[in-house]
């Protein structure tokens, strides 16, 4: 899973990292794929995080189609390669189409079908861009969803952000992944 953490074996795991484990097992994701494996050689830091995860991905208020594209734009921006593999066919299967998810692998404008996925592009986008989102942004996306579903936006953007940081620092990749949606770096 990882080319730069040591190798985690369960069977050596202190009482603290099982109870992560455990937690995130009998938790909605139900298995250890993404940044787990990297965040449990620091168990308090991965219990935090995968708590707030678990409320990014499943509670934000936003339908899931929506919270999925925003994860593939975080994952874009990053190329963040794990980030893509799992949350690709999450995303089709929440409804985000092919052509537009094929858009932000290759960082072309996407051609969107609904508007409130154009606005979840344009607000995450901004937000990576110019460490900033507009006021017209802002003011649309409260005006669509509210105060709290904008808060829980942000959240969900940093959450998946530091998906991505972790890994891509620790050059994680997800169960099962054979291919890279994204070039790598040739300075690596």
């Amino acid at each position: 899973m990882s080319g730069r953490l040591p190798a985690f074996h369960p069977d050596s795991a202190t009482n603290e990292q099982q109870s992560v484990l455990r937690e995130i097992l009998n938790g909605p994701r139900g298995n250890l794929n993404g940044p787990f494996l990297g965040w449990i050689h620091s168990p308090e830091l991965a219990q935090h995080a995968q708590r707030l995860g678990a409320f990014c991905r499943y509670q934000t208020g936003l339908p899931l189609r929506l919270s999925e594209l925003a994860i593939l734009v975080t994952a874009a921006q990053w190329k963040s390669q794990a980030e893509w593999h799992i949350h690709h066919p999450i995303a089709l299967e929440a409804g985000v189409p092919a052509a537009t998810a094929e858009s932000i692998r290759v960082g072309e404008p996407p051609v969107f079908e609904h508007p409130d996925d154009e606005l979840i592009f344009s607000f995450a986008t901004e937000l990576y861009a110019a460490k900033r989102v507009s006021d017209e942004t802002y003011d649309q996306a409260v005006a669509r969803f509210g105060h709290t579903v904008v808060v829980n936006l942000v959240g969900l953007l940093g959450y998946y952000a530091l998906v991505a940081m972790t890994l891509n620092t620790f050059d994680m990749r997800a169960q099962g992944q054979s291919t890279l949606p994204f070039e790598e770096p040739a300075d690596r």
